[in-house]
């Protein structure tokens, strides 16, 4: 099956996410892109998860979101500072999207290393 198909499954993914992937694993024959994929689709996040942790952080707990996408430091921080008075989580919430990018494209280049790909 095409590969390209498996990472147009992926839920939530940005036609930007796709190019980039597709051009991460350009180089990788078949077997390689499925194990790639499926460290991948394990290790990435749903922007749509990321925002609904976020708009939690307006009636829960703030800064979920931050843990979940790997900050931990920010989580900390938002946790005891209500979302830093909730200016944080507003701010976070409409950048959501991005945020989440971030910690996917960090999980791909780490889903990468774990298959022998060199950074340059």
């Amino acid at each position: 099956m095409n590969t390209n198909y498996y990472f147009s499954m992926l839920p939530g993914a940005e036609p930007e996410e796709l190019m980039w992937l597709q051009e991460l694993t350009k180089n990788y024959d078949e077997e390689t892109r499925h194990r790639f994929i499926s460290i991948y689709g394990q290790r990435r996040k749903d922007p749509q998860t990321v925002l609904i942790c976020c708009l939690l952080g307006f009636v829960i707990v703030a800064g979920v979101h931050r843990f979940i996408t790997g900050s931990i430091g920010l989580g900390i921080l938002y946790f005891f500072t209500g979302g830093l008075c909730l200016v944080g989580t507003i701010i976070d919430t409409i950048n959501y999207r991005k945020i989440t990018w971030e910690f996917n494209k960090q999980e791909a280049m780490n889903a990468a290393a774990l298959l022998g790909y060199k950074f340059n």
